[in-house]
């Protein structure tokens, strides 16, 4: 029998490979193989880490990469898994998405006494629904968790010896972020708003919508106290060093909910103090993690020209509560090795690049080219770029792009910031900063059917307890009828969603409109309102807290908008 050619690691067989590939012998999207030298570099930042943290008493932790989805959630707000299964028992389980979540179940539930503190880490794969970076569905965590110490010197220890984890890691460059959510529940808690009110505040931070936001405090709720709401809406635009600290306090003192700020202080005057951390500090009040977990002092890590965070971390006193162990103050980071070896490599490559916007094409186009003309930017090259994509104008770098795809060149990094739709926004779901409402390209998204079908179309659903949706914008389609409690099977097309009535592919449609004339004209008529939508200027969270630039430009920005 004839044996197959040995194929090196460092140099692959070429035809070997190229026919394994026309054999379809691939990796499922999201997952890939890792051999060589990338294998032999995260094997030694790995051990690097590893004895870092054995030196500092910290002890390994293995948990199940399958976890029983409802396990999970008792935990708080789960990421999107993107692989859930059902077992022979009939739970449900998924991939885990997070392990501070499994290290607390875990502890809950073996752990009989924290009088000593536990202090475990972890070096494990977690896999993620990410729609900007479908490479990344699987990725590698490592992380310390420190449960049963209590206080600013276990915060202080926790985010000292994440900066020692990442510079261990060869990272030079990086800018740690840190925030309270103590001090934004203490708000919360004092508004006097409803629950739901209070939700919508915390979701709007969590997504970094400060447009929601802004509206949110602006229309305010019954009972909320002016005051208070202002404080809310404040915080985020409020970064920097100790002045920074300074104008919280001006704003928490006359409300009475200063504990979460003289904690943070005393964390940041600590930290700062550390000469290997001079200048890689920031106060950040917009920095909250998408989990809802964390009862404290928060951070987030962030490398120039990275375009999603190196790591992040907190204070979680209540998790273990919700596994029945009683409140246990805990503390724990995690970083992801994929993005810490991104991070050295953009800084071997010294990929640095001026301020670079995505701008839409199209119907968008002279509106927003005038907004950032208002703002201060040179502009000539946009007046008639013709097909030119990319180009330098003074000290700002533009990309020329479908509003559609805005979106997703900002989370990915390729550009710093840019201007879309909100409707793009939500369509793309992508992890971003939205910063200012432009209040130009208004249009709505609308449910429509044909003209005389209600009765018809209700029918069809009360049979079969569905309807079909035509639509090119499923993400939005699926929110609203989630939120409404409907369900529907949805029929994405790429143009001419009329035709689904009229041909019978659909009994509605879900599509963007602003005068209607295209749905009269087909003989269709609105029933139900879904999104309005006007242009957004948004950022990547990392260039939003590395870069100062883009702050700068929201706030001209945010000064040129005209009202309505």
């Amino acid at each position: 029998m004839k044996s197959k050619p040995f194929i090196d690691y460092d140099y692959p067989n070429t035809l070997a490979t190229n026919e394994r590939r026309s054999m379809n012998y691939v990796t499922p999207v999201g997952f890939r193989d890792i051999m060589g030298a990338e294998a032999q570099v995260r094997e030694s930042l790995t051990s690097k880490v590893r004895a870092l943290l054995d030196a500092q008493g910290y002890r390994p932790v293995e948990t199940p990469t399958l976890e029983v989805l409802d396990v999970m959630k008792a935990g708080g707000h789960v990421p999107n898994s993107p692989f859930r299964f059902f077992d022979s028992y009939g739970d449900l389980l998924a991939m885990r998405p997070d392990v501070t979540m499994q290290v607390a179940r875990m502890c809950a539930t073996r752990v009989e006494s924290f009088d000593e503190p536990l202090r475990l880490r972890y070096a494990q794969r977690v896999f993620r629904e990410n729609t900007a970076e479908a490479e990344k569905r699987e990725v590698t965590q490592l992380g310390i968790e420190c449960i049963g110490a209590s206080g600013v010197a276990a915060d202080i220890e926790v985010v000292s010896l994440f900066a020692q984890c990442i510079e261990a890691c060869r990272v030079k460059s990086y800018t740690i972020a840190l925030g309270s959510a103590r001090v934004l529940r203490d708000l919360l808690s004092k508004s006097g708003g409803s629950l739901a009110w209070q939700k919508k505040v915390m979701q709007a931070y969590h997504e970094s919508n400060f447009v929601d936001l802004a509206e949110l405090v602006q229309a305010g709720d019954a009972g909320v106290m002016p005051a208070v709401a202002a404080a809310i809406g404040a915080l985020p635009k409020l970064r920097g060093g100790k002045e920074a600290l300074i104008q919280v306090r001006e704003l928490l003192v006359p409300l009475g909910c200063t504990e979460g700020l003289d904690e943070l202080e005393a964390i940041y005057d600590a930290l700062s103090a550390n000469d290997a951390l001079e200048g890689k500090l920031l106060i950040d009040f917009s920095v909250m993690s998408s989990f809802d977990y964390y009862t404290g002092m928060v951070f987030e890590a962030y490398a120039p020209g990275l375009g999603s965070p190196l790591g992040a971390g907190g204070r979680y006193d209540n998790l273990l509560a919700n596994y029945g162990a009683g409140t246990v103050p805990s503390a724990g980071f995690a970083f992801y090795l994929e993005e810490v070896m991104e991070a050295v490599a953009v800084e071997e490559r010294h990929a640095t690049h001026p301020l670079r916007i995505a701008v839409p094409k199209g119907s968008l186009n002279k509106d927003a080219v005038a907004c950032l003309e208002a703002a201060g930017l040179d502009v000539s090259g946009l007046i008639d770029s013709g097909r030119t994509l990319m180009m330098t104008c003074g000290d700002v770098e533009y990309i020329i792009v479908r509003p559609t795809d805005a979106p997703v060149f900002v989370a990915t990094g390729a550009a710093d910031c840019g201007i879309c739709g909100e409707d793009s926004l939500v369509e793309a779901d992508h992890d971003v900063v939205e910063l200012v409402d432009l209040k130009f390209g208004a249009c709505r998204f609308v449910v429509a059917e044909q003209a005389g079908s209600a009765e018809r179309v209700q029918n069809r659903y009360n049979e079969l307890g569905s309807i079909r949706i035509a639509t090119k914008y499923p993400n939005i389609t699926r929110a609203h009828f989630g939120k409404v409690g409907m369900q529907v099977e949805i029929v994405q097309l790429h143009g001419n969603i009329e035709l689904g009535p009229i041909t019978g592919m659909a009994e509605r449609i879900v599509d963007i409109t602003a005068t209607g004339t295209t749905l009269r004209e087909n003989n269709l008529v609105v029933v139900e309102d879904v999104l309005a939508s006007t242009a957004r200027f948004f950022a990547n969270p990392c260039a939003f807290r590395t870069n100062p630039c883009v702050g700068q430009l929201a706030d001209a920005l945010s000064a040129n908008v005209k009202e309505d």
